[in-house]
């Protein structure tokens, strides 16, 4: 149900709560035929003891058998619809650092990268640089200049950095450099219409001016540019779900996601403490929660089974705390699939888990987990539907017509 509008008109005020816990990229899949995911190879006693008081299922973030990117997969955990409103990343990173974005800036998210003499890219993520040494780096591309353009870089996270280009008439349709794998170069830029020829023109010369400057550097010797895009102006989330709503979110990308759809976002947190501290912290002020967990995506990225593993079982030994505030839905989930075994984002549905004490329907479940979610009482459904059933299970949905 990605009809905002009918959600601005069904949608009530009241006092319940509701958190939205994302493990990022949660979902996996066996190393073995017949083996658990790291899901359920992970040693969850509070998800599995949750599960059966709880509805479980499979979302869908964009359609059977599409993978999907971090952005469309939040867009639709937050009810938009991912294909309507597709956020070019480059805006969720600039938005995320607290960049001030205008109408004629062109924005893209950067990763620094390792190539060989070749320039065949041997480390996507240049060794998961520092962002010490990411600053250090960014500094050096702010020197160049190209005509017509202001240009600003500036540093994310790690190896991430963001890259702006504000001018008259840029436009964002163009393709990115990342060929999402190594053992050949970076991609150059392309138009994918006429208004944007010129665009990929500076774009390439950008690139071309960042390789001369990285060239004696090392692992970061060269970049990659993806999610080109200007600010899109969306609904807002608060106004549309009738919901005051705050983003505790550490990664930066996460945080220019629940700023541009105009969630607060609460600034200097850094770790799981630091979320669970500002939880309470906020309980009475704020009626919706969101709760970021990036660490299970980067490890499945790593390709760490085991790892995966452990982190999620780090978000489970903090569920307690988050039950102890007593919210009226608590929805445990990830954006996407990120399987150990394929070291990348995958299509594959998104276990699920929606609490609402003495309001659903329970699961004759062993615990958390693929399996047991395909037994679950909310079945498989696209995750646009979430935001709708986590309102009414809030008791925060009108009846639809006479």
């Amino acid at each position: 149900m990605a009809d905002l509008e009918l959600m601005r008109e069904l949608s009530l005020e009241s006092e319940a709560r509701i958190v939205m816990l994302v493990m990022d990229g949660l979902g996996g899949m066996p190393r073995q035929p017949g083996g658990p995911t790291e899901l359920e190879f992970a040693r969850t006693p509070n998800l599995d003891r949750l599960a059966a008081q709880s509805m479980l299922g499979l979302s869908i973030p964009i359609g059977n058998g599409i993978t999907p990117g971090s952005g469309p997969g939040h867009m639709a955990l937050f009810g938009y619809d991912p294909v309507k409103y597709l956020i070019g990343r480059g805006v969720l990173e600039a938005l995320g650092i607290g960049f001030v974005l205008t109408p004629d800036d062109l924005a893209a998210r950067g990763n620094f990268c390792t190539v060989d003499a070749e320039l065949r890219i041997t480390d996507r993520r240049a060794g998961r640089i520092p962002t010490d040494k990411c600053r250090q780096l960014v500094q050096k591309l702010r020197a160049i200049r190209l005509p017509g353009v202001e240009i600003f870089v500036e540093p994310v996270q790690d190896y991430r950095f963001a890259l702006i280009f504000r001018g008259p008439g840029l436009s964002g349709r163009l393709n990115e450099t990342d060929p999402q794998r190594t053992g050949v170069p970076p991609l150059p830029v392309a138009a994918q219409a006429d208004d944007a020829k010129a665009s990929a023109e500076l774009a390439n010369r950008w690139i071309g001016a960042a390789r001369e400057i990285l060239t004696a550097e090392q692992p970061a010797n060269m970049v990659t540019l993806r999610g080109w895009a200007k600010e899109p102006g969306l609904p807002k989330f608060n106004a549309v779900y009738k919901l005051k709503a705050l983003s505790l979110a550490v990664y930066p990308m996460y945080k220019g996601l629940t700023t541009l759809v105009g969630m607060d976002v609460l600034q200097g947190l850094r770790h799981l403490e630091d979320q669970l501290a500002a939880l309470a912290a906020n309980w009475k002020s704020y009626d919706f929660f969101f709760v970021h967990y990036k660490y299970t995506d980067s490890r499945g990225e790593d390709g760490d089974f085991e790892a995966k593993a452990a982190e999620i079982e780090k978000v489970d030994a903090i569920l307690p705390r988050i039950l102890e505030l007593k919210p009226e839905v608590l929805i445990v989930t990830g954006d996407h699939s990120t399987p150990a075994a394929w070291k990348a984002h995958s299509w594959h549905p998104v276990p699920t888990l929606l609490h609402a004490p003495g309001r659903g329907r329970l699961n004759a479940v062993q615990g958390f987990g693929e399996s047991e979610c395909l037994k679950g009482a909310l079945g498989q459904f696209p995750a646009v539907d979430l935001m709708p059933m986590a309102l009414a299970y809030a008791g925060r949905m009108a009846k639809f017509g006479a």
